[in-house]
């Protein structure tokens, strides 16, 4: 703990210094840092995604360095600072576990969260959404949504429907798609991804962190692709895409050759 704490010191001490001294960290605001932050948070969720340890390690501390940065200029303004941020936290985490710091007894973490949405509620939120960011990405912002009615026993009994459900809003689709009215293809192919995104946590899958899987397996696959038709002399837009598709399988191959997939 010591050392942590030390680290920790440190940290608080560099950006002092930095506020006061250096040119571009004086004029930075919130409203300049919020981008950056973000685009933070996207470099912590790839290093997860890739499983590298060390550059998790490295964004953490980037997000990290952040946070202490807004909680400076919060003391700035006699708003808030790092203890504020801290001990609020510390009082919601303790106020919002009372089956660890109170009498309440659960069974099982999906009570936990239950106990979680009701208490928030009882804080003065007027909504179980209130605390869904509107910025948020769609598909992740519709899995927060569709865990936050869950904690309140707004949801499906098991997956077997939310699969009907599925399947159900695809027909929809396809008979809107045949009258070839827009706004309401638009809004059943709506529909299909939301209840796509409830499915997938049925079957404990983020359907986020898939879809991004997925993308860099078609990004890394695709460039093999590229590779081998260039190696070979050709170019790739004067291939027919029966063609292309003879090397998209040869790259699908050393793709999971790579990976020991079999």
């Amino acid at each position: 703990m010591e050392n942590k704490t030390k680290a920790f010191a440190r940290l608080l001490t560099i950006m002092d210094e930095l506020r006061e001294q250096c040119p571009w960290d004086k004029k930075q605001t919130m409203d300049s840092l919020r981008y950056l932050t973000i685009e933070e948070l996207y470099e912590l969720s790839d290093a997860i995604l890739e499983k590298d340890m060390v550059e998790v390690k490295k964004e953490l501390g980037d997000l990290l360095l952040h946070i202490v940065f807004y909680a400076r200029i919060g003391s700035e303004t006699n708003d808030f600072d790092i203890a504020d941020v801290i001990n609020s936290v510390c009082d919601k985490l303790v106020h919002r576990h009372p089956h660890i710091y109170g009498d309440v007894k659960v069974a099982n973490e999906e009570e936990v969260k239950a106990n979680w949405e009701k208490l928030k509620l009882k804080e003065g939120n007027k909504s179980v959404l209130e605390g869904v960011p509107k910025s948020l990405p769609a598909i992740v912002k519709s899995f927060r949504i569709q865990e936050k009615v869950r904690g309140i026993g707004f949801d499906w009994d098991d997956k077997t429907q939310v699969w009907d459900k599925v399947l159900e809003e695809i027909e929809e689709l396809k008979v809107e798609i045949e009258k070839g009215d827009n706004d309401r293809i638009e809004s059943e192919f709506g529909d299909v991804l939301f209840a796509l995104t409830n499915y997938a946590r049925f079957i404990n899958v983020n359907p986020e962190d898939a879809l991004e899987r997925t993308n860099k397996r078609f990004i890394k696959r695709f460039q093999i692709m590229e590779n081998e038709i260039r190696e070979k002399g050709m170019d790739m837009s004067e291939m027919s895409l029966t063609e292309m598709d003879v090397y998209w399988e040869k790259a699908k191959e050393e793709y999971y050759v790579s990976k020991d997939i079999n």
